[in-house]
C-alpha cells in the first residue's frame, strides 16, 4: 500500500515525465548534386555529427547523375564502416558513381519511377574511359556489394547461401559484357527501375517520402529527423576542390609567376599568384589532403626558379628541379597519402591528380604564350602594359631647315655654347675659333640635335 502511495505521488507531481515518449533521431543528408568534394564534405560532416547527436539511424536522400569516381570511393567507404546504419532514399535518380554510394547502404529505398546503375566510367565529354578504370571500378563495386554478405535459406532441408545483393549484377551496371543469367546478355550497360530493383535485390522497398521511409520501413513511430545544413565555407571548400577549379588557380598561379618575370618590381601578377597559391592548397590543407611538406615542396620549386631566372645563368639543373617540385607539389597535396606512404592512394585519384595539373599546366603555357601576343597591343589587355614603341620615333629632332640661315652667339662658343636662331635658343659648335657672345653666326650644318656655326665677318 505505501508503495502504491508513493507511486501515485510521484505521478501528480511529474505527469508530464511519466507520459513523455523518447523519440528516435534520424538524421537526414542531402546529396542533390553531382558527386564531388562538396559532397563529400557533406557526407563525412553530417556523418561526424550524427554520432555526436547519438542518431539511431541516418538516410541519405539522393537525386544525382553522378560524379568524381575517387570522390564517391571515399564516400562509399564512409557509408560501409559507419557505427550507425545508413540507408538511402532515391528520389529520382543514382547514376554511376551515386549507384556505388547506394550499393554501400544498408538499405536503399526508392520513389516510383526512381532509376539506379549505369555505372561505366566515362571521361569529360562523355566518352567510356580504357579498360584499366572500368577494371577498377567493376572491383570497387562487386567488393560493396560484396560487403553485405549473404543469407542463409533452408530449402528442403538443403542450406543455401544467397548474397543480399549479387556482386555479378553490381558489376553488369559498370560492364556491358557482363552477363546475368535471365537478366542481362544484350550487351548494355544495367540500370533498374524501382520494381526491377526490388526483384532483384537491390531496393528494400518503394516510398513516396522520407516520412513514409522512415514509419513503413525503417520501423520508427517516433521520431525526430535532424538534418545536416552545409555552411557557406563548405561550399567554399568543395568549389575550389573542383578539379576545374583547381586547374584554374594552377593557370592563374603559372601565369602570375610567368608575367611577373617580365616585368620589374611586385606588381598585380605576383599578387594574383599568391592569392590563387592560397586558395589552392589552403581548402586541402584544411582537409587533412596537402601535408606540410608538399607546400613546402611546391615553395622550394618556385624559389629555385627564381634562382635559375635571376642568379644562375641559363637553364640548368636548378631550373629543371623547380620545375619537377612544383608539378610534385601541386599533384601530390591532392593526393589522400600519410607523410610517403601511398598504399591507400588509388589508381583512379592519382590519375585525376595527375590529370588536374597536366591540365592546368597545358593550359596556362598556351594561354600564357597567346597573352605574351596580345599584351600591348590591342584588345582588352592593352591598358595591362605600357604601349607606346619606338617604330617611328627618332633620336633627334629634324632641324635640317636651319642650315643657311643666320644668328648670334648667346654663349661664348668655346666651341660649344648656345646660339639664338629666329628667337629660339640651340646647342651650337663652333667649326672655327672660338667665338665671343654677340657675333653674327651662320649655320654651316646640322648633326646630332647640335647646329653647326662659323662666324660671319663683315
Amino acid at each position: 500500500m505505501l508503495a502504491f502511495l508513493a507511486f501515485g505521488l510521484i505521478l501528480f507531481l511529474n505527469p508530464h515525465q511519466s507520459l513523455a515518449v523518447e523519440k528516435s533521431i534520424i538524421y537526414k543528408i542531402d546529396i542533390k548534386n553531382q558527386i564531388d568534394n562538396r559532397t563529400r564534405i557533406y557526407l563525412s560532416k553530417g556523418l561526424s555529427e550524427a554520432q555526436l547527436l547519438g542518431a539511431d539511424a541516418v538516410l541519405i536522400h539522393m537525386n544525382t547523375y553522378g560524379g568524381l569516381v575517387d570522390t564517391a570511393d571515399s564516400m562509399r567507404t564512409a557509408i560501409l564502416y559507419s557505427p550507425i546504419p545508413v540507408s538511402v532514399f532515391i528520389d529520382n535518380n543514382a547514376a554511376s558513381a551515386g549507384a556505388l554510394i547506394s550499393i554501400a547502404a544498408k538499405n536503399i529505398y526508392m520513389r516510383k519511377g526512381a532509376n539506379i546503375g549505369a555505372a561505366t566510367v566515362v571521361s569529360q565529354t562523355g566518352e567510356a574511359m580504357p579498360d584499366k578504370y572500368q577494371s577498377y571500378m567493376r572491383s570497387m563495386i562487386r567488393s560493396t556489394a560484396e560487403a553485405h554478405g549473404k543469407d542463409t535459406i533452408i530449402q528442403g532441408g538443403d542450406t543455401i547461401y544467397k548474397w543480399k545483393r549479387d556482386p555479378l549484377i553490381a558489376e553488369a551496371m559498370v560492364d556491358e559484357r557482363t552477363v546475368v543469367p535471365n537478366l542481362s546478355d544484350s550487351g548494355k550497360v544495367l540500370t533498374f527501375t524501382a520494381e526491377e530493383a526490388v526483384l532483384w535485390g537491390y531496393c528494400d522497398g518503394i516510398a513516396e517520402s522520407v516520412d513514409e521511409v522512415i514509419t513503413k520501413y525503417m520501423g520508427y513511430d517516433s521520431y525526430e529527423i535532424k538534418s545536416y545544413e552545409p555552411s557557406w565555407i563548405d561550399n567554399v571548400k568543395g568549389f575550389l576542390m573542383n578539379p576545374v577549379a583547381q586547374s584554374l588557380l594552377i593557370i592563374i598561379i603559372l601565369g602570375g609567376i610567368y608575367f611577373e618575370m617580365q616585368t620589374p618590381g611586385i606588381g598585380f601578377p605576383s599578387v594574383a599568384s599568391i592569392i590563387a597559391a592560397i586558395l589552392y592548397f589552403a581548402p586541402l590543407y584544411i582537409e587533412g589532403l596537402a601535408a606540410n611538406w608538399e607546400i613546402i615542396l611546391f615553395v622550394i620549386g618556385i624559389l629555385l626558379m627564381l634562382v635559375e631566372i635571376f642568379v644562375i645563368p641559363g637553364f640548368g639543373v636548378a631550373g629543371i628541379t623547380g620545375i619537377v617540385f612544383i608539378i610534385g607539389g601541386l599533384t601530390m597535396a591532392l593526393l589522400s597519402n600519410t607523410n610517403f606512404n601511398f598504399e591507400h592512394v588509388t589508381s583512379a585519384e592519382a590519375g585525376r591528380a595527375s590529370l588536374t595539373v597536366l591540365m592546368g599546366l597545358g593550359v596556362g603555357f598556351v594561354l600564357m604564350i597567346w597573352l605574351s601576343s596580345r599584351i600591348g597591343n590591342r584588345g582588352m589587355f592593352r591598358k595591362v602594359a605600357l604601349i607606346t614603341d619606338l617604330e617611328e620615333s627618332v633620336s633627334t629632332p629634324a632641324l635640317t631647315n636651319l642650315i643657311g640661315k643666320e644668328g648670334i652667339a648667346s654663349t661664348v662658343l668655346r666651341p660649344s655654347g648656345k646660339v639664338l636662331i629666329d628667337g629660339e635658343i640651340y646647342d651650337g659648335v663652333s667649326m672655327q675659333d672660338f667665338i665671343e657672345k654677340g657675333t653674327p653666326v651662320k649655320v654651316i650644318r646640322f648633326e646630332n640635335a647640335q647646329v653647326y656655326v662659323q662666324a660671319i665677318r663683315r
